[in-house]
């Protein structure tokens, strides 16, 4: 197979497993967005976060990104917090409840992976669960080599 049919097939099959993933959400008793979810993710795996810095993650302006946290603090899911370094800057903060969200979110989505695995041969998700290791690292690669500032 040719690189770019390999390439359109790869990209065939991770929009099944997004499908698969996305599936997961909609079926949440309390449905937050895909974007909101975005916001939850990034605030939990990066706690230093304030709004500013989540526009920039999000690739969005900054009062976009703070009328998507007045959303997620009006449902109890995100507040805002005095940084205790800076008390000028304020830090964005997952509540319990929007923890929570995150973690059913997270049991939601390995279960329906599990149900495709489930319909695959062992050796294929071996194989597969090994081909995704090295995609990520090739991808996290790629990430590094674009961040890294450009000498002229």
């Amino acid at each position: 197979m040719d690189r770019a049919n390999l390439a359109s097939s790869i990209e065939a099959a991770s929009e099944a497993l997004v499908s698969v993933l996305e599936a997961a959400r909609t079926r949440q008793e309390s449905p937050v967005s895909p974007t909101q979810v975005r916001v939850l993710s990034i605030i939990n795996v990066r706690p230093d976060t304030n709004v500013n810095r989540l526009a920039e993650l999000l690739d969005v302006v900054p009062s976009s990104a703070s009328r998507l946290c007045d959303r997620l603090e009006a449902v109890g899911l995100l507040r805002r917090a005095a940084d205790e370094r800076d008390r000028r800057e304020v830090r964005l903060v997952l509540t319990a409840a929007g923890a929570a969200v995150l973690r059913e979110l997270r049991e939601r989505r390995a279960q329906a992976v599990r149900s495709v695995l489930d319909r695959m041969p062992h050796r294929a998700q071996h194989d597969l669960l090994v081909a995704l290791l090295a995609f990520g690292h090739a991808a996290a690669q790629v990430q590094a080599e674009s961040a890294e500032p450009r000498t002229a």
